[in-house]
């Protein structure tokens, strides 16, 4: 990166006029299929987060681009594949302008050139975006593939910087098949920085090839506002039937969540209840587990639980239980101490860098039940001042979040105006 003054209006270079306008009064185009639409409310809600708070930024002017699978019908046989067919070209969220243009999906063989296919379908809306009056100077890109690669294809024909950010599976999972690897890394070499959300994530990139240089962590924040804890804690569990020591398993009922492993935890603490809030393919099969447990009075399961209405179980329970196999990091870890409720989690991935201190709760000795219930015996019998905890989370502010993503995002409008100048001269 060049040089800057701190001093300088938003911590400029002493460039062009039209360069300064360019760092000052960033325009940004934001891509990523994570992000929600009108059918899909709870997709990526973690990002819509993230970008508002980053769009309200003063000198930011910010579009999301959010792709959405091409699909013929929008019949209700076709179940969630029809959402797709039904989702408006455009929406509004929150003050955030948004489009939902549609690209090509080739079910597995179309792994490899889904970057390219998203690419393709997406450089008319971009061109268009442009003779509209949008002339953005970055793409900022959020999950590395296929939607990190096809903003490095897009910024390459272009020519306009990209900024990726790694969230998870992009790193833990999809490396693993050469060609998104390979594309994964050239996309990472033509971006002008990456940021991902936990030093383990960045660690993987370095294994794998990338330049550790170009690698920034910023870690996502939480809804301070709206996680908090509970004005009258005992009322509020009186409400809620918590009338035992009581435990809650937050994700998608997918094998790798691990709720299996807070189940079979469950058995061998007796006068302990549990609460799963989520749905998903394997809820049969956990329903089946506890009724083989004879845990049937005291696992409750709630289904799907609107954001709102978290914070009131997050602040009833005695502890958040995540027994997640990888998570890039899961923001109900950072929700659930914002409501000044401990966690005990696997020691995976982010995990690890949100908890990190006492008042914070425990991290397990390996993912299984029993090293779970070793854990939770121990933080029920001697659980940190719930004070402490929620001290403890203001850390994890969006505004900060939002805040350095900006600046990066400067930085590299700035380095790119400089060899746009340098090339010029030459």
């Amino acid at each position: 990166m060049v040089g800057y003054r701190k001093d300088a209006p938003c911590g400029a270079v002493l460039l062009s006029a039209w360069a300064l306008r360019k760092i000052c009064d960033l325009k940004i185009l934001s891509l990523s299929t994570l992000f929600p639409n009108p059918l899909q409310p709870r997709h990526g809600i973690f990002l819509r987060h993230r970008l508002i708070h980053l769009g309200r930024l003063d000198g930011v002017d910010l579009r999301v681009v959010a792709p959405v699978p091409w699909f013929p019908s929008a019949h209700r046989a076709f179940g969630r594949y029809a959402l797709y067919a039904q989702v408006p070209p455009e929406s509004e969220q929150l003050g955030l302008k948004v489009t939902h243009p549609r690209y090509p999906v080739l079910p597995k063989a179309g792994m490899t050139i889904a970057p390219l296919l998203m690419a393709a379908a997406l450089l008319p809306r971009l061109l268009a975006m442009r003779r509209s009056g949008f002339d953005f100077d970055l793409i900022d890109s959020y999950y590395l593939y296929p939607d990190g690669v096809a903003a490095a294809l897009l910024g390459l024909w272009l020519g306009r910087p990209v900024l990726m950010t790694a969230f998870g599976t992009d790193v833990s999972l999809v490396p693993n098949y050469a060609a998104p690897r390979r594309q994964i890394l050239w996309a990472i070499r033509r971006s002008v920085a990456v940021t991902a959300v936990c030093q383990a994530l960045k660690d993987k990139l370095v294994d794998l090839g990338a330049s550790a240089d170009k690698i920034e962590v910023i870690l996502h924040g939480v809804d301070q506002a709206l996680f908090t804890p509970p004005a009258d804690r005992a009322a509020l569990r009186l409400s809620l039937g918590f009338e035992r020591p009581t435990l809650i398993s937050i994700g998608h009922l997918i094998q790798r969540k691990g709720h299996d492993i807070v189940i079979q935890a469950l058995a061998e603490m007796p006068g302990t209840d549990l609460v799963i809030v989520g749905d998903g393919p394997e809820e049969g099969a956990l329903r089946r587990q506890a009724a083989g447990l004879k845990l049937t009075e005291r696992v409750r399961f709630l289904g799907h639980v609107d954001q709102e209405h978290l914070p009131a179980l997050l602040g009833a329970a005695d502890a958040l239980v995540l027994c997640s196999d990888r998570e890039g990091i899961a923001n109900v870890l950072m929700e659930s101490l914002a409501c000044g409720t401990p966690v005990v989690a696997s020691p995976v991935w982010g995990s690890p860098e949100v908890v990190n201190v006492p008042q914070a709760g425990l991290l397990l000795r390996d993912r299984s039940a029993g090293s779970l219930v070793t854990a939770l015996r121990q933080l029920l019998a001697n659980p940190p001042d719930r004070a402490l905890t929620r001290r403890y989370a203001e850390r994890f502010s969006w505004s900060d979040t939002a805040a350095r993503h900006a600046r990066l995002v400067r930085l590299a409008v700035e380095s790119a105006s400089a060899m746009r100048s340098a090339a010029t001269r030459a």
